[in-house]
């Protein structure tokens, strides 16, 4: 099957990663994957290092008039049997050809972006709902979700913490929607855990006044934006997902993967994918206090935080790592692909 992913993303974030893994996956699987990207030397060096010949173009504003003719002429040469377009600016400028057209959305986007895709895919089940509840065709609607690395032996990183303190960890960009401001208010009302807080963003710098305002800078550490999200987690005892809004959660993932405890606020994603009680713990939005009580309670009960962290490794192991989640990749994309043409 020859498959053009196709990515128009920021240089980090959670669904430029899965791109990242997903294409590398399906190539060595045995796949004919064409990854067209954005200008970025890292992530194009990345995917070369994997085998991979992707080609970068400038996915620019309403101005740019150049990139679609651009990828028509590509994908006219490379004749795919599916072109994945991932979000609204790669879907803007990738045009309707012979092969199935399908856009993969990560959040609940203006499907305006999408008119011209034969299929998409949502990588929730709520996604898929709310997409169908906008009037797209249920039987062109397909839920795949993401998988997360394998991160159980890797070695912990130093997270900058007070040896023998309880340690935090949240990972994400520093933007509102992320609610790391809550999870500081929490933390101030945990007089002996210290945080590591791995991401950079717009925020960065409200963050770290509101954490000398609350009197707990010196028990936060920025890391800033790392790629060693499996050491990080490694070196944690739970992790906190504070977000707001998260349609997913590929850091429950990844905590799952690495065997850690999860308190999430519950936002869309994280209230799909966690069984409260078994697999996390699940609290309100915008309260501090009971984000601060469901971390206080995993630290009080290292029995209860192990046994969680082993049932998230389980759910993860099952519906979540590279293999099960290929799998349903391969299986929908293979029926929904043009026909392959010979010449």
């Amino acid at each position: 099957m020859r498959i053009a992913q196709i990515m128009a993303g920021a240089k980090t974030g959670g669904a430029e990663g899965f791109y990242e893994r997903l294409t590398v996956a399906l190539h060595r699987s045995g796949e004919d994957v064409l990854p067209v990207i954005r200008r970025d030397k890292a992530r194009a060096a990345r995917l070369a290092a994997q085998g991979l010949a992707p080609v970068q173009l400038g996915f620019g504003g309403p101005l740019d008039m150049l990139t679609r003719p651009r990828m028509s002429l590509l994908l006219r040469h490379y004749r795919p049997q599916v072109a994945v377009a991932w979000m609204n600016r790669a879907a803007r400028h990738t045009p309707a050809g012979d092969w199935k057209l399908v856009g993969r959305l990560g959040g609940y986007y203006d499907l305006k972006y999408y008119k011209r895709c034969d299929h998409l895919v949502g990588n929730t089940r709520d996604l898929v709902r709310w997409m169908v509840e906008q009037g797209w065709p249920a039987g062109r609607a397909h839920y795949l979700p993401n998988f997360a690395d394998d991160f159980r032996d890797v070695p912990p990183a130093d997270l900058g913490l007070r040896p023998g303190a309880p340690r935090l960890l949240a990972l994400g960009r520093l933007h509102r929607n992320k609610g790391f401001d809550t999870l500081l208010r929490a933390l101030a009302l945990l007089p002996e855990a210290e945080l590591a807080i791995g991401g950079d963003g717009p925020e960065k710098n409200a963050l770290q006044k509101l954490a000398a305002e609350l009197g707990v800078a010196r028990r936060v550490r920025f890391l800033g934006w790392r790629q060693d999200a499996g050491a990080l987690l490694a070196g944690c005892d739970v992790f906190v997902c504070s977000s707001r809004h998260e349609p997913l959660g590929n850091i429950v993932l990844e905590a799952w993967s690495a065997a850690r405890p999860v308190v999430a606020v519950a936002a869309q994603g994280p209230s799909e994918l966690i069984e409260p009680g078994r697999t996390g713990l699940l609290v309100p939005q915008e309260s501090p206090q009971a984000l601060a009580e469901g971390i206080a309670a995993l630290l009080a009960d290292p029995t209860r935080a192990a046994a969680m962290a082993a049932a998230g490794r389980a759910a993860w192991e099952e519906d979540y790592a590279e293999e099960p989640v290929l799998a349903r990749w391969r299986d929908v994309l293979q029926r929904i692909a043009s026909p392959a043409k010979e010449g």
